[in-house]
């Protein structure tokens, strides 16, 4: 195994550690996960604090995201490849919320406009561009019957769902209520 195929596979065995116990899992914790010994963990990293940067990093990935949402077949209703799409992206917001969670609650993030800069490279513009992207792809099929293009679409179908985020409740919609609210609106057609 290269070296960076073992620090990917330390990566994607401690993210589960580190949302269950944010900056205080061992490395004995670590290295059980990984199938490792303790040792291998630190060639592969020169410490912890390296280990998570790179499984922040790794968490704020779209990869997974964009990979799931061009799997979804182009041939299916817009409706449901929306609901799908939907689905994909509220389980990306949860995996990385539950980490920087963690991550903040072990004191490794500080609150936003503290001032402290991220341990991660990589743009957030970036990655929702990207998402935009593939997302406008779900809409393309139905270009000839849409009002927008498929790139504005995609871009109101991520200020409806990120929005709604913010404010869930025990009321709130289901994903297919959002989905056929951004499909239908809200006044009975008539």
């Amino acid at each position: 195994m290269s070296a960076e195929d073992r620090r990917a596979m330390i990566v994607h065995a401690v993210l589960p550690l580190l949302v269950e116990h944010g900056t205080t899992v061992t490395s004995s914790q670590i290295a059980r996960a990984a199938g490792i010994g303790e040792g291998t963990v630190f060639r592969a990293f020169k410490d912890k604090d390296e280990l998570f940067d790179a499984c922040t990093a790794e968490a704020l990935k779209p990869d997974r995201v964009l990979d799931a949402i061009a799997e979804i077949p182009l041939d299916r209703p817009l409706e449901d490849r929306l609901v799908d799409a939907a689905g994909t992206l509220g389980a990306h917001l949860e995996r990385m919320g539950a980490l920087m969670g963690a991550l903040r609650a072990s004191g490794r993030l500080e609150p936003r406009g503290s001032g402290r800069r991220a341990p991660w490279k990589g743009g957030r513009r970036e990655s929702m561009a990207a998402i935009r992207e593939a997302l406008a792809e779900l809409f393309a099929p139905d270009a000839d019957r849409l009002r927008l293009p498929p790139e504005q679409l995609a871009a109101l179908f991520l200020a409806l769902l990120f929005g709604g985020r913010r404010m869930a409740s025990d009321d709130s919609p289901t994903t297919r209520q959002v989905v056929d609210f951004f499909l239908h609106g809200a006044v009975e057609a008539g």
